[in-house]
C-alpha cells in the first residue's frame, strides 16, 4: 500500500493522473478501487489497461527496414553482400527493403518493459498472468535493450499518440534498472528517489497547469545576467533550466521540486538546508531579476520525509527577493496534498 517515506500507492497514482492526462479517460478510472502492494504493481496495472486499449485499435505499424537472402530480386539490391554470396558459390540476392510491421521501437519498448515486469517479485500474480495474455500478440515485436531507447528522438502522430503516456510510465520504470544480473535472473532497484523526483517536479507542474493556467506554469531557462561582452564563452556556463515558473503581473514565483531521503544536511552537529538547493534557486533568482526589481522570489520545495526535523525558513534580501524552503506532505489525504499546493502561490496575487 505504501512506497518509501510512507507514501501511499493511490497517491502516486493521483499524481499520475496529473501528470499524464489520459490517465482520467477509457478504463484507467477503475484503478482507483484497486489495491497495489507496490508501485511496479501499480505500473502493471496501468500498462495492462493501456495496452489492451492498443490491441483493440490495433497495433502501431511502421515501415521498418530490413534485410534478406531472395531468390528474387526485392527492393534495393546489396551489390557486395550479394558478390560475396556468388563468390561462394550461392545463387541468394541480399536485397534491403521495408516492411510495414508492428516490429518497431514503440511497440519494443513495451514489451521490454512489460518481460521487466513479469521478471519483478513485486508484481501480483494476478497482474502477470494479465500481462502475459497480452504478449500473445507481440509475438512478432523484438524486445530492445533500455540503454539503446533514444527517447528526445521519439515523435508521436495522431496514429501513435496512444502510446506517449505509455511510453512516460515504460520511460520511469525502464530507467530505474539495474542492468546487472545474478544467476540469469533480471534484478530491479526499488524506485528510486531520483525518479520519483521526475514524477514528483511533473506532478507540481501539471497542477498548476490544470488548477491555474492564469499563473502560466512553465519549465524556464534563465538567461546569466553577465555583460555581453565578456571574454568568457556562454557555452561554457551552466544552463539554468527551472522545474516551474510561475507569473502572475508583475510577480515571478521559481520552484525547485526536491524529492530526497533527507529534507536537511548536517555538518558537525550543524543542522542547515542542503548548500547546493540553496545556491541554485538563489542563482535562479538573481539572475532572473537582472534589474533588481524584487519582484522574482525562489521556492524550495521537499517532498516530506520522517525525519523529526523538516524545514521551514522563509527571508528576503536587500532586493526584496522572497526565499522560501517548505515541504509537501505527500503521505497526507491526497485532498490535503492539493489545498497544501493552492495555498502556497496566494502571496503572489496579494503583492
Amino acid at each position: 500500500m505504501i512506497i518509501d517515506k510512507g507514501i501511499p500507492i493511490k497517491n502516486v497514482y493521483y499524481m499520475l493522473t496529473y501528470a499524464f492526462k489520459e490517465l482520467k479517460h477509457n478504463n484507467y478510472e477503475s484503478i482507483i478501487g484497486e489495491e497495489f502492494k507496490d508501485i511496479h504493481d501499480l505500473f502493471a496495472e496501468i500498462l495492462s489497461l493501456g495496452i489492451a486499449y492498443l490491441l483493440k485499435q490495433g497495433l502501431h505499424r511502421q515501415y521498418v527496414a530490413q534485410e534478406d537472402e531472395l531468390h528474387t530480386l526485392r527492393g534495393k539490391l546489396s551489390i557486395q553482400r550479394t558478390i560475396k554470396k556468388r563468390m561462394s558459390r550461392d545463387t541468394c540476392l541480399v536485397c534491403e527493403f521495408d516492411t510495414f510491421s508492428e516490429n518497431n521501437v514503440f511497440n519494443q519498448i513495451l514489451k521490454s518493459c512489460v518481460f521487466l515486469l513479469l521478471r519483478h517479485s513485486d508484481v501480483s500474480v494476478e497482474r502477470k498472468t494479465k500481462l502475459r495474455k497480452l504478449m500473445i500478440y507481440f509475438e512478432a515485436v523484438d524486445e530492445i535493450s533500455p540503454s539503446s531507447i533514444r527517447w528526445n528522438m521519439l515523435r508521436y502522430d495522431r496514429n501513435s499518440r496512444t502510446y506517449q503516456m505509455l511510453h512516460s510510465i515504460c520511460y520511469f520504470l525502464l530507467q530505474s534498472r539495474l542492468l546487472t544480473t545474478d544467476e540469469g535472473d533480471v534484478k530491479m532497484e526499488r524506485f528510486s528517489d531520483a525518479h520519483m523526483n521526475l514524477l514528483f517536479q511533473r506532478f507540481i507542474m501539471e497542477f498548476y497547469k490544470r488548477k491555474h493556467p492564469e499563473y502560466r506554469p512553465k519549465a524556464k531557462q534563465i538567461k546569466w545576467d553577465i555583460c555581453e561582452n565578456e571574454s568568457v564563452s556562454m557555452a561554457m556556463l551552466p544552463i539554468m533550466q527551472t522545474d516551474i515558473t510561475l507569473t502572475l503581473g508583475e510577480r515571478t514565483l521559481i520552484i525547485d521540486a526536491k524529492y530526497y531521503g533527507s529534507t536537511v544536511q548536517e555538518n558537525m552537529g550543524k543542522i542547515s538546508i542542503h548548500s547546493p538547493h540553496l545556491y541554485q534557486i538563489h542563482a535562479y533568482v538573481t539572475n532572473e531579476d537582472r534589474f533588481h526589481t524584487g519582484m522574482v522570489d525562489g521556492l524550495l520545495l521537499y517532498a516530506k520525509t520522517s525525519s523529526d526535523i523538516q524545514p521551514d525558513v522563509q527571508f528576503r534580501n536587500y532586493d526584496g527577493n522572497i526565499f522560501m524552503v517548505k515541504t509537501l506532505d505527500l503521505c497526507q489525504d491526497f485532498k490535503k496534498i492539493e489545498e497544501q499546493l493552492e495555498k502556497m502561490p496566494d502571496y503572489m496575487s496579494s503583492n
